[in-house]
């Protein structure tokens, strides 16, 4: 290897090497002003929207209502997982709400609100709202003491969300020892749930709403025998003072729904931050070196489609664990969830639930809708699309999208060309 070649690939690993600062790029991108938490934040500034003040819930039913997000969504989580964690027990749980965009929590007495957002530049972004009556509320942005939990391995390694499901003490505290499960659409039933409450019917066990007396109580959860009997839990007020709450429900079907979007959401991202950091890799390359060799092309096309790849199978609910059996939750959310459509010219969209033996009657994710699934770098949607095609023409039947039948794969392409416009454009309307 000659003298300049090792130059060469020095100078290539300094400066990818400067390039993948890892939160500060996705958080540098945050801070343009894109997502949705700073655009209500600049309309608050120039009074063009407010927020009332409650005495009762603090500025929470007036955030949902601005941003959208219905009460439906209500979850509820008693595990000591949260930077609240001192309020939060199984007789006070912390609430949770989210729309396709945005998640909000809410802990009772706590002093302020929690907020993060998937910015459709980058990863997660993280906001604080003081629990205190201002004339011009401010959504404060983290400092970065969020990404001690939502920067890891368990979001992809980018600032992100994850659903998490733990062994939970009598007081909320996990067993953290005993392992936890970060949960998506690929997670076995009963293994989900652990720490939260969960409201509504399903054939199955799982770890909801129990708590261990001990750890040697690990088995025996693990069976889901420590909740056996709430396999038909529609009312929770024999475990804390619901009153206190928006809703008294911690609905199942938000749940299924809150798993695949967290992870979805991680999943965009990364190929959002890597895509962006390859390009850039490559144009400090060339503006360094000249013309590009095919050798830095390769590498940067590996960069971008690797992550690319994965963002497909996500998509397409690849690995998705079956559901027991019917699954029905007691609130209006599946109605409310399956009402912002858009649908095809057949009344089909791909927010239809099936809740029998899987999450979704299509299976692809609706964030395929997204404003961070629309801001993809174009080298990453051309991508998708392209294997997106492959795969719903049948050109790919490999075993990881065997769960797609003939008739979903045609279903899903009609959808998508119906509703998508990017989808014609890719494929040509064909």
């Amino acid at each position: 290897m000659s003298v300049f070649s090792v130059a060469a690939r020095l100078l290539a690993a300094l400066v990818w090497a400067v390039l993948v600062v890892g939160s500060g790029f996705a958080q540098q991108q945050g801070a343009a002003g894109l997502d949705p938490i700073a655009r209500f934040q600049d309309r608050i500034d120039r009074g063009e929207a407010r927020l009332e003040f409650d005495p009762r819930w603090g500025y929470l039913p007036s955030v949902l209502e601005a941003l959208e997000i219905p009460k439906s969504s209500q979850l509820l989580v008693f595990s000591k997982t949260s930077a609240q964690f001192r309020l939060i027990s199984p007789s006070s749980p912390r609430a949770l709400y989210f729309n396709d965009d945005i998640y909000v929590g809410w802990v009772r007495g706590g002093p302020f609100l929690e907020i993060s957002v998937a910015d459709p530049a980058g990863g997660g972004v993280f906001y604080t709202l003081q629990q205190e009556p201002a004339q011009k509320p401010r959504f404060v942005p983290d400092s970065g003491a969020c990404l001690q939990c939502h920067e890891s391995g368990r979001t992809l390694s980018i600032p992100g969300h994850l659903t998490r499901s733990v062994y939970p003490s009598t007081d909320g505290t996990p067993y953290f020892h005993l392992g936890t499960t970060d949960v998506d659409h690929t997670t076995e039933f009963s293994e989900r749930f652990g720490g939260w409450y969960v409201s509504g019917t399903a054939n199955s066990t799982h770890r909801g709403n129990a708590t261990l007396a001990s750890p040697s109580q690990a088995a025996e959860f693990e069976k889901g025998s420590a909740a056996s009997t709430l396999t038909d839990a529609t009312n929770l007020a024999d475990r804390f003072a619901v009153e206190a709450y928006l809703t008294p429900h911690s609905d199942i079907v938000a749940h299924l729904v809150l798993a695949h979007q967290t992870q979805m959401h991680n999943y965009i991202a990364r190929a959002n931050i890597e895509a962006r950091k390859a390009l850039a890799y490559r144009d400090d390359m060339i503006r360094i070196m000249g013309e590009p060799s095919e050798d830095l092309l390769a590498s940067v096309r590996r960069r971008i489609e690797n992550p690319s790849e994965d963002l497909v199978r996500h998509l397409l609910l690849s690995g998705e664990a079956l559901l027991p059996g019917p699954v029905k939750g007691p609130t209006s959310f599946a109605a409310d969830f399956q009402r912002r459509g858009p649908r095809d010219a057949k009344g089909r969209s791909l927010r239809d639930l099936d809740l029998q033996t899987k999450l979704f009657r299509y299976p692809c994710s609706f964030l395929i809708y997204s404003e961070a699934f629309r801001e993809l770098p174009e080298q990453v949607k051309h991508y998708v699309y392209r294997r997106l095609d492959e795969i719903l023409t049948g050109s790919d039947e490999s075993d990881r999208f065997s769960h797609l039948s003939s008739a979903d794969r045609a279903d899903i392409r009609a959808i998508l060309l119906d509703t998508l416009p990017e989808a014609s454009q890719y494929w040509g309307g064909s």
